[in-house]
């Protein structure tokens, strides 16, 4: 959590706000959230709010001087989003006003773009439409996935947000409106994950790229469902599958799960 690491170094933090404990697992076991379990080894005081208007109501005048939200999953209320004196800054990782909602980099990868980045804006009611405080670009390495990128962005997040909370305490917190094509993502569905393995060689490998480690593309191979982690294109234009995850079997290449099959 290096956005949480930061605000933590960089200011008095009054507390982190988080989904609830969600059951997970075969038990179905109530589990808390990475950003709870980060909070609790930090020390601060966590929320865990079900209702967020009837928090902010809650949380009546206390003075707050800045918000800052990354990745926690729900639309706030402009009740909360006016708390803050100084604004309530979102850490995306996208170069907005591209792959605005819930997937931006799962899109990013599946569209095969060459290159994504961070946004800091000032939130607003709408989903991603506030204004542009600090953004800067990175190039996606060939064959990266999304859990390689999501790591490298939340990392190149945590230092911009580091950058934007200076700039509030020096009452500096510049600020300019989106400019471009909008797009809005949306939450992965079951569907997302199929993999037809007639596509072009490309578009399988850049979905399977958007999907791994989690929730991992799915396709069908030698008879059964396989999990799909890692895939490049040869230089003769075939599809190579690197890694897989079969039914009850551990991580193998594609060539040994096929010798297995046989």
């Amino acid at each position: 959590m290096p956005s949480l690491r930061v605000a933590a170094e960089r200011t008095q933090l009054a507390g982190a706000i988080t989904q609830p404990d969600r059951r997970a697992g075969r038990g179905q076991r109530l589990r808390p959230s990475a950003v709870k379990s980060a909070a609790e080894r930090l020390r601060l005081r966590v929320y865990e709010p079900h209702d967020l208007r009837q928090f902010a109501a809650e949380l009546g005048d206390e003075p707050f001087d800045l918000f800052a939200l990354a990745s926690y999953g729900r639309i706030l209320p402009k009740s909360l989003i006016e708390m803050p004196r100084r604004g309530a800054l979102n850490v995306h990782p996208s170069l907005l006003p591209k792959y605005r909602g819930a997937t931006p980099i799962q899109s990013a990868l599946a569209n095969g773009d060459r290159e994504t980045g961070v946004t800091i804006m000032l939130m607003d009611a709408g989903m991603d439409t506030g204004d542009i405080v600090l953004q800067e670009r990175i190039a996606i390495a060939p064959g990266e996935t999304y859990g390689e990128l999501h790591d490298r962005l939340a990392q190149l997040g945590a230092e911009l947000l580091d950058r934007a909370i200076e700039l509030a305490q020096q009452g500096a917190l510049a600020h300019r409106p989106q400019t471009g094509e909008p797009s809005v993502t949306r939450p992965i569905e079951k569907k997302d994950l199929l993999v037809d393995l007639s596509w072009p060689a490309q578009r399988v490998v850049d979905t399977v790229r958007a999907f791994s480690p989690q929730p991992a593309a799915r396709a069908e191979l030698a008879g059964e469902v396989v999990k799909l982690l890692r895939a490049h294109v040869a230089p003769d234009g075939r599809l190579e599958i690197d890694e897989l995850i079969a039914p009850n079997r551990g991580r193998m290449s594609g060539a040994q799960y096929l010798r297995s099959r046989q």
